[in-house]
């Protein structure tokens, strides 16, 4: 990744990882990542913010050496995740005299992940301020953004906020800044839903107290940095509202023919209301845009048959995700197919205790749908449309 300054001395030196197309095993990256490490050069002191993955250690090291640094003083950890700490220990190797700097929970989970000894850090407490001479890094701590030992770093003269995941995209650019609006805000809003949405409520907190601070850059450790620090906030500020939308995503899955002919009744059904419905075939979704429709979503309605006698598989994994990351959603139900039997409705709704949505009942076909079944779409889609009415939602 080609070196570049953001202000007089205010190095990006991460790197892009183009071709990584998994995160931890779990995340589609359609766009690749980034992994943003930033060189801070102040009168007395140099920090660096942050590291790289290990994978990418080489080429962090090698944009060191090309702005000529004989020393780092400083390695600012923000989050102990390995995709930003992991070149640490090698930045260690090569700066001997560089020192961790990290509050008390990171550094504990550093050592356990990295084996980083006990004399190489560090500790900093909440708003304490570290000089670099003509420059002050200032930590705020952010916990559960998205672990629990998160924290961000602010530069006072420049007005520059490091804040680590916090606002980031995966998304791999050879643009430094924030320029395509409409790219960056639809990889900022998947990295949101598929990293930062159940812990929505925190995030709210962590805005409030950003207020207190005057910021002109934001640079995140994915993705661009935003010169236009309001574009981020704001949308971020939105995501993380109670407010949500017209809107219904409809998850599902069929097997033999019975769910698919109900979802396209009850698709045509939606749409006959003038509600938004998002449908996702569970055999052909990339998981991250289902993450991203469920954002702002007012309902989620998850169909599927059953199997044996139970949700079928793909289904408990939709149901499962949107369980795990928490979504605004007011509203939830059920289309489906049974042959003989089984308890697939009531084994989703225990599987979504996380949502604070009011379930509305479920419409389960036997066998293939009949004309009463297609009367019980039609009566769901309506009762969606007055719970949508009823809650100020439309």
């Amino acid at each position: 990744m080609h070196i570049r300054e953001i202000k007089e001395k205010i190095y990006a030196v991460g790197v892009n990882h183009w071709d990584r197309r998994l995160f931890d095993e779990l995340i589609p990256l359609p766009d690749g990542t980034s992994y943003n490490s930033y060189l801070i050069i102040g009168s007395e002191k140099i920090a660096l913010i942050d590291a790289v993955d290990p994978s990418k250690e080489n080429e962090l090291i090698e944009n060191l050496k090309k702005i000529n640094t004989q020393k780092i003083d400083y390695v600012i950890s923000n989050h102990a995740e390995q995709d930003h700490s992991g070149g640490i220990p090698r930045v260690l190797r090569e700066f001997p005299m560089a020192k961790v700097v990290t509050n008390a929970k990171c550094k504990g989970m550093l050592k356990d992940l990295l084996l980083i000894p006990e004399d190489k850090f560090i500790e900093v407490q909440d708003n304490e301020s570290l000089s670099l001479g003509n420059r002050t890094l200032q930590f705020i701590f952010a916990p559960w953004v998205h672990w629990p030992e998160t924290m961000l770093t602010y530069l006072k003269e420049d007005r520059i906020l490091f804040p680590c995941d916090l606002f980031g995209s995966h998304l791999a650019t050879s643009d430094l800044y924030a320029i395509d609006e409409a790219k960056v805000y639809a990889a900022a809003k998947r990295y949101y839903a598929e990293i930062m949405m159940p812990f929505r409520k925190n995030i709210q907190k962590h805005l409030e107290k950003l207020k207190n601070f005057q910021i002109d850059i934001i640079a995140p450790s994915h993705g661009p940095v935003y010169h236009k620090p309001e574009f981020i906030i704001n949308a971020y500020r939105d995501w993380t509202s109670d407010n949500v939308k017209n809107e219904i995503v409809f998850p599902y899955v069929s097997m033999h023919g019975s769910v698919e002919k109900m979802a396209e009744y009850f698709i045509d059904a939606v749409m006959k209301r003038n509600i938004t419905i998002k449908p996702f075939n569970l055999t052909k979704t990339d998981i991250g845009e289902l993450a991203m429709a469920i954002v702002d979503t007012a309902t989620i309605v998850i169909g599927t048959p059953t199997v044996l006698t139970g949700p079928h598989p793909a289904a408990v994994y939709a149901v499962y995700l949107c369980n795990a990351l928490r979504p605004k959603a007011r509203f939830a139900s059920i289309i489906g197919s049974y042959s003989w039997g089984g308890r697939m409705p009531e084994m989703i709704k225990e599987m979504i205790s996380n949502l604070e949505v009011e379930l509305i009942p479920p419409v389960i076909a036997k066998g293939y749908p009949k004309l009463e079944d297609f009367k019980a779409l039609d009566a769901l889609a309506e009762n969606i449309l007055e719970k949508h009415r009823s809650t100020g939602i439309i």
